[in-house]
């Protein structure tokens, strides 16, 4: 028998179609094999595909997972916005709501807010201690260009620190080689011009070259800069070919991260 799975493609971070981060959210009934969950996501073939279920353990709304074209993550930023805008537009009532939990199986419990026009989402802040240039002798040869600053968290998050926007826009990595080196975040970043900060995320290794907006890779940027600045609240861009603006704010351990979001596709997803 044929199951008909509701289906959102919605562009996160962004206040209009062909921006942001594509994410495509499917509402399930109950959890399908892990196995099924990535086919979808190798079906659907953006970035992330994020699953929701009804949470009936009652510590969230809702039950969350994410799934690339190839395997199941433990964090995506783009694709909870992009989850919280398709359940905050109405509830089974019709009324509209302020505020959604997602229960993560790895990540905790995840929160999307209304914010104005758009929306903040709640992600645990990943803090990244400074490293070596000589420990990460290898990837900075990758991108081509020598930051003046390295940090790295265990979870796998690299921020590389330049002088300017200008200098992480020229980047030219060599994607295939970063690929051979697994499945971290190589985040290059710098002083923005239009706004506070500015970066761009590769993820080869994940099936990713570059990312379009990446909300992880701000739970790591949200604490670096927030250091820098010295003020917990800024702005961010992430100049990705589609291009993406955030704001940032550090409250605690939670890094929370701002912007808009716009439905593209509205649909059924037949398995």
């Amino acid at each position: 028998m044929t199951q008909k799975i509701p289906y959102w493609h919605v562009d996160a971070f962004s206040d209009r179609p062909f921006g942001g981060n594509q994410a495509a959210v499917m509402v399930l009934d109950e959890w399908l094999p892990d196995d099924v969950l990535v086919k979808i996501g190798g079906e659907n073939n953006f970035a992330e595909t994020a699953f929701v279920v009804r949470d009936a353990s009652g510590a969230a709304d809702w039950e969350l997972r994410w799934c690339t074209p190839t395997y199941e993550i433990a964090l995506c930023g783009h694709a909870t916005l992009a989850s919280g805008h398709v359940l905050l537009t109405c509830d089974a009532e019709g009324q509209a709501m302020d505020r959604v939990t997602f229960r993560t199986r790895q990540s905790g419990i995840l929160e999307v807010v209304r914010d104005g026009a758009g929306y903040e989402l709640a992600l645990p802040a990943i803090p990244c201690a400074p490293d070596t240039a000589a420990r990460q002798a290898e990837a900075i040869a990758l991108l081509g260009a020598a930051p003046f600053e390295v940090a790295r968290s265990e979870l796998g998050y690299n921020i590389y620190l330049f002088e300017n926007a200008a200098a992480v826009r020229a980047l030219a990595p060599d994607i295939r080689g970063l690929e051979r080196l697994g499945s971290d975040q190589f985040i290059c970043t710098a002083p923005g011009d239009a706004t506070d900060i500015v970066s761009r995320v590769f993820v080869p290794g994940g099936g990713v070259d570059e990312d379009s907006v990446t909300g992880s890779a701000h739970a790591a940027l949200t604490p670096f800069w927030a250091q820098k600045l010295g003020r917990t609240q800024f702005t961010a861009h992430q100049a990705s070919t589609r291009g993406g603006d955030l704001t940032l704010r550090l409250a605690g351990d939670r890094a929370w991260l701002g912007g808009p979001c716009v439905t593209v596709v509205e649909g059924a997803f037949y398995l």
